[in-house]
């Protein structure tokens, strides 16, 4: 068996055409912020952008105004997907973002749902009705689609003769999930989580009843995303969000893009 001087050996170890060794060498670790309402799209594009590039991505899913609060004590994110553009817009002013990085990526919509059946028409005379116990939305204090239900509440003038029925979620997803599981007959929830639902469930039509207010009634709920340091993977991944592809995966969860 021939032999291998440690001169050969060291040359074969330190060769450049190991692209193994270079990838895991250059990959890096990205740390999000992510409104929760948005946290399951972005787990797919995640995905796809780990299969591409080695680069991993861990999502910290929560409300907006506990993400906001969270990064301006300083925590170790890289990058923030909030569900309005007044945080991220903030923090670019207070100096916490990377220079010219914040962007749209979606725009947002909010509706009632109940998972019963025939439980109200496609209107919002069933807010009127004593029909239910209660009624879920997320914390307009914390949650941008919290606010987007308190102004249809109020532009249907339903808001302060609702006040003893609402149950708060922190965030969107506790919202929903307090209506899922029956705590809720009702609640405000975003539309790409019934989206998701109605694929997971592989019905043609969105299950239960619900009602989808007119964008009139609230303000936009803008989503944008910003970069909070200068890390190479994660203006990487911004530009992965912003292609074609993935804008294309963004509106089949029930958004819209700019």
């Amino acid at each position: 068996m021939p032999k291998i001087s440690l001169l050969s050996l060291s040359l074969i170890l330190l060769s450049p055409a190991l692209p193994p060794i270079v990838q895991i060498a250059q990959a890096d670790n990205v740390r999000i912020a992510v409104a929760s309402n948005f946290t399951p799209t972005l787990k797919q594009i995640a995905q796809r952008f780990e299969q591409k590039t080695g680069h991993q991505i861990s999502l910290i899913s929560g409300s907006t105004g506990k993400h906001y609060a969270q990064i301006r004590n300083g925590a170790p994110f890289d990058a923030f997907f909030a569900a309005d553009s007044q945080s991220p817009k903030r923090l670019e002013q207070e100096g916490n973002t990377l220079a010219n990085s914040r962007f749209t990526y979606a725009i947002g919509r909010v509706v009632l749902w109940s998972p019963k059946a025939r439980f109200f028409d496609d209107s919002s005379d069933i807010l009127r009705q004593d029909h239910f116990h209660y009624l879920a939305i997320a914390n307009p204090k914390l949650a941008p689609y919290g606010q987007a239900a308190q102004q249809v509440m109020e532009a249907k003038g339903v808001w302060q003769s609702l006040q003893g029925k609402l149950v708060r979620g922190e965030n969107i997803a506790q919202a929903y999930q307090y209506v899922k599981t029956g705590n809720a007959q009702l609640g405000f929830i975003a539309l790409s989580q019934l989206q998701q639902l109605k694929q997971k469930s592989g019905y043609s039509e969105y299950s239960g009843s619900y009602w989808l207010p007119d964008q009139s009634l609230y303000s936009p709920i803008e989503q944008q995303a910003v970069l909070l340091n200068d890390k190479p993977a994660a203006q990487q991944f911004f530009r992965f969000v912003k292609s074609p592809e993935i804008k294309q995966l963004i509106q089949s969860q029930g958004y819209t893009t700019p």
